[in-house]
């Protein structure tokens, strides 16, 4: 036994790690998440990540806002979306909601588009749907190693551009409401950056997927060869064998490495409201298998129209 795993076991119990899939995430039983947990138990709960890449709490019902902040901030610093106002009454929360919210039902890497996007994300559920409205994700660590060493080599050498400025037409039936958010977003600030398509985990040391909704073009890859390429590089990422499916409760909790996974929330519950509230920590900029930096092509904020005067 390693000595990380014999000091997870001496804080947290092997029985109270419940893997859900095979090669991604696990519920954690009998813990119960406050800003105030012991040192020992947040350092388990954080190798348990960096392992299982996502990991899952059910009926966390003493956590209101802000001892989600409070807990969060455990795990480094909060970070707003740079596009989005964060819950009211929050320093850092966003809320996700249904209906009339932000549309997260495309496989994606949560602020991607940016040259640091968040190394951690903590997701709480607020309002469930009686059926509908789970959350799949799948370990792009994974992904890689299942790719012929052909294709990793050809990975390797890739870069891609991220933008948020992406097609809101890949939804399927947005509202009018829904189309109004995103909107709204897009109008605040423009982020273009150029990633490398396979990362390597700054605390594993793992090869990572780096591909997502978010994602525009390759580089220096015409545009019909190129989605071929993503098509290919993300059937591996989406496949069944590489991702866990969580079936929300009022409650719930969900924590993820954003530096080795993407998500998928389906979008699959009608008229039902639907309230997540997540909090997203600072990650490190990405570094590609030849020591190169992620690096940020275009970044425009955009100032709010000035408000008219009367005399």
């Amino acid at each position: 036994m390693s000595e990380t795993s014999f000091m997870i076991d001496n804080v947290i119990p092997r029985t109270s790690v419940v893997k859900r899939a095979a090669r991604i995430g696990a519920e954690i039983t009998n813990v119960k998440l406050s800003g105030d947990l012991p040192d020992q138990i947040i350092a388990a709960i954080k190798e348990l990540l960096l392992d299982h890449k996502v990991i899952f709490f059910r009926d966390q019902g003493q956590l209101d806002n802000a001892e989600h902040e409070r807990f969060a901030r455990r795990f480094g610093k909060p970070m707003l979306s740079p596009t989005l106002d964060p819950a009211k009454g929050t320093m850092s929360i966003l809320e996700i909601g249904h209906p009339g919210g932000f549309r997260t039902d495309i496989w994606h890497i949560d602020l991607a588009y940016l040259k640091a996007y968040p190394k951690i994300l903590m997701l709480r559920g607020v309002v469930i749907p009686p059926v509908g409205g789970d959350t799949v994700w799948s370990n792009t660590a994974a992904a890689y190693l299942d790719l012929p060493t052909p294709l990793q080599r050809l990975a390797d050498d890739l870069w891609g551009v991220h933008t948020n400025a992406y097609d809101f037409a890949v939804f399927a039936r947005p509202t009018e409401a829904e189309k109004n958010v995103f909107d709204e977003a897009r109008s605040r600030a423009t982020f273009e950056t150029e990633h490398p398509v396979v990362r390597v985990h700054p605390e594993t040391g793992e090869r990572t997927l780096v591909l997502g909704a978010y994602m525009k073009r390759f580089v220096d890859v015409p545009k019909y060869d190129g989605q071929k390429l993503f098509n290919l590089f993300e059937s591996h990422i989406t496949a069944p064998e590489n991702t866990v499916r969580w079936n929300w409760k009022q409650g719930d909790v969900a924590i993820w490495d954003n530096r080795a996974t993407m998500h998928y929330a389906a979008r699959d519950y009608g008229d039902e409201p639907r309230v997540v509230r997540r909090v997203a920590i600072e990650g490190e900029i990405p570094v590609s298998v030849d020591n190169r930096c992620s690096v940020a092509r275009v970044k425009i904020i955009k100032q709010p129209p000035a408000a008219s005067s009367t005399s």
